[in-house]
């Protein structure tokens, strides 16, 4: 594109911001009441105190510790921080990886309440839950208001937060205690849990939730967790309860009812997205179990790693659109669906934008499920597995561009040694690689691309009408191994799973040396801006700095970092990420993804920043709390930056 055309796409996509970014940006006095800001989770925010003139004056404002570690850890135990706090009711509220829910000062940081549900007690003075705490992932909570508050009554505000035993526990915003009529029908004031249902499987426990529910009118809609490991694995429940009571209102199974016992999972672990004016609910759903292998279920399962769009207020689909058909990859589908207003072709058209792990995007048109841009069905491989029959094409987007490495050769193989990068291919020509949708084998199957995108890893910017997708470039090792076989489990990078009632356990980890470093060629990470008219990529950059064996590459190398999470952007001209393993929240210029700004944090910030407005002051939020997945640092903090 020459530069009159540019100059003459972005004054078109200026003016038709004038009319559909208040629209998009729910939260036009400075709140960020959801977790992508709007229902739609454009993951956008209008606030433009903060700019690209100015970012370079950014510091820290405050900082508070919820002493989570401290007090709760278990040395041994996975931990992550991937709380994404809300502004709402002049208040910031977020969840904490031990169950508890926090609610500050916005300008201070200070406590105003702590609710935990541990503690908290019932109508009978006894404590509301007596499940064991152990550290889980909550990435956000729900709030709502009634239309009409009634005077001097409590929870006329609350907040919703699902936790990992499958309850929803309904607060007071305003007091931090536990709103008791909320429930109070199925025994247990203060909550309802997805263990007082049916949920379709011999292992019933794996319920609990690691995104927040969301809000539509007066329902709280929350989905569910499952064991995908598991052949009769309890199904993927949604399930939409009344604000105030609790009772059920209606439920959504992705899993049809004749494969309810040879198959299940199809969860939603990620976020969820609403289109509040035509009362849709869009949900990203994940794999049928056993994931890596679907000897056990040849049934149809179009709902599975779908995008589905229901009907808010009943729960019936309305249309659907699979992404990755007889998933044996671990595909889920990782985030929800962008639910913003596009310019293409000089026309204003409602879509959905879907991120996938392969590092590509489909986009449809909202209301229909038409793609806006050709999908063509390729060949896949066959599978080699006795019973396994995987499905022989699978759907490719022409457009949008990729937004990951989509392919790789012997050649391709890196390390940070010759000896290091010589052991990488020779393991890569053992391995069985042929493309993408190689499925698992026997003798041990590469799966690339895989986590190209995940939860949180896509924005919108209405102003530029682009999307920011934060990618990674690493592979999946996957072999089967017959349960017959009397030889060690693995050992190293790999894990060995079993999967329930097959002949079969997975072995599986990322495709790395034995330094520990991805065999796969740097950028690790990666963050790429596409023009959602032409579908072509306007910029790509490497993210972060990754740390392998205590060196740590110069930005200018190239390395990029495995990452965790996405981009915010805001009306400054500016994309806020944090995401990599150097802990640092890094500003970026939207229009050519140069960092303008970056501020160390005492953790790894892998959990979505976000921003709001408070006393005229811009600020904006992260929480630093890392991953004991993939990284040594982890803390218990959530940090906010502000102009001087």
């Amino acid at each position: 594109m020459n530069s009159w055309s540019s100059a003459r796409a972005l004054v078109i996509v200026s003016i038709f911001c004038w009319v559909s970014c208040l629209s998009q940006a729910h939260s036009a006095d400075g709140d960020w009441p959801t977790f992508g800001n709007d229902p739609g989770g454009s993951q956008y925010s209008h606030l433009a105190q903060i700019h690209r003139s100015n970012v370079s004056q950014l510091q820290q404002a405050w900082a508070y510790q919820s002493s989570d570690l401290q007090h709760f850890a278990v040395e041994g135990r996975p931990y992550a921080l991937q709380s994404v706090p809300i502004h709402v009711n002049e208040t910031l509220y977020f969840c904490t990886s031990f169950n508890r829910v926090i609610a500050l000062d916005p300008a201070s940081g200070k406590p105003r309440w702590v609710f935990d549900p541990h503690l908290a007690t019932g109508s009978d003075s006894s404590p509301l839950i007596t499940n064991d705490r152990r550290a889980g992932i909550c990435r956000s909570v729900a709030y709502w208001q009634a239309a009409s508050p009634l005077p001097n009554t409590p929870c006329q505000r609350r907040i919703f937060k699902g936790d990992v035993h499958g309850h929803v526990f309904a607060i007071d915003a305003d007091t931090g205690k536990s709103c008791l009529d909320f429930g109070v029908q199925q025994g247990h004031p203060g909550y309802v849990t997805h263990a007082d249902f049916d949920n379709k499987g011999t292992n019933d426990t794996a319920r609990g939730m690691t995104s927040g529910p969301v809000i539509f009118e007066d329902l709280i809609i929350a989905s569910s967790g499952a064991r995908d490991s598991l052949t009769d694995a309890n199904n993927g429940f949604v399930r939409a309860f009344d604000v105030r009571t609790g009772e059920l209102r209606w439920s959504f199974d992705p899993i049809p009812e004749e494969a309810a016992h040879t198959t299940g999972a199809a969860n939603v672990w990620s976020t969820m997205s609403v289109d509040i004016q035509r009362g849709l609910l869009f949900i990203p759903t994940t794999s049928p179990s056993p994931d890596f292998f679907g000897g056990k279920r040849k049934q149809d399962l179009p709902l599975t790693d779908a995008i589905v769009a229901l009907d808010a207020r009943t729960g019936k689909p309305i249309w659907h659109y699979q992404i990755v058909r007889h998933d044996l990859f671990d595909f889920d589908v990782p985030g929800h669906p962008l639910l913003v207003d596009i310019l293409r072709e000089d026309r204003k058209i409602p879509v959905a934008i879907q991120q996938t792990k392969q590092g590509r995007m489909f986009i449809f048109e909202r209301y229909t499920g038409k793609s806006i841009f050709p999908i063509e069905d390729r060949a896949a491989p066959a599978s080699d597995i006795p019973g396994e029959l995987a499905s022989p094409t699978q759907p490719f987007p022409v457009l949008p561009e990729a937004f990951s490495r989509q392919s790789l050769t012997a050649e391709d193989m890196w390390g940070l040694t010759p000896l290091d990068r010589a052991w990488c291919r020779r393991e890569f020509s053992r391995l069985r690689y042929e493309g993408p949708f190689t499925p698992p084998s026997k003798s041990g199957s590469l799966i690339f691309p895989f986590g190209g995108g995940n939860w949180g890893g896509v924005a919108f910017d209405p102003v530029h009408n682009v999307v920011v997708a934060k990618g990674q470039n690493l592979a999946l090792r996957v072999k089967l191994v017959d349960k017959n076989d009397q030889s060690p489990a693995a050992t190293g990078t790999l894990a060995d799973i079993d999967l329930v009632d097959t002949a079969y356990r997975a072995q599986i980890g990322l495709f790395v040396s034995p330094l520990g470093v991805p065999c796969t060629p740097p950028p690790f990470g990666t963050l790429t801006a596409i023009d959602v008219d032409t579908g072509k990529q306007r910029w790509q950059v490497p993210l972060g700095q990754a740390t392998f064996k205590g060196i740590t590459a110069p930005q200018a190398l190239g390395w990029g970092s495995p990452n965790i999470s996405g981009p915010m952007i805001t009306a400054g001209g500016l994309v806020f990420i944090g995401a990599a393993m150097d802990a640092k929240l890094r500003a970026m210029d939207i229009e050519t993804g140069d960092i303008l700004w970056s501020h160390e944090l005492p953790a790894p910030g892998m959990a979505l920043p976000m921003t709001y407005e408070s006393a005229g002051k811009q600020y904006v939020v992260i929480a630093a709390g890392g991953n004991s997945r993939v990284s040594d640092q982890i803390g218990d903090s959530i940090i906010a930056f502000s102009l001087p």
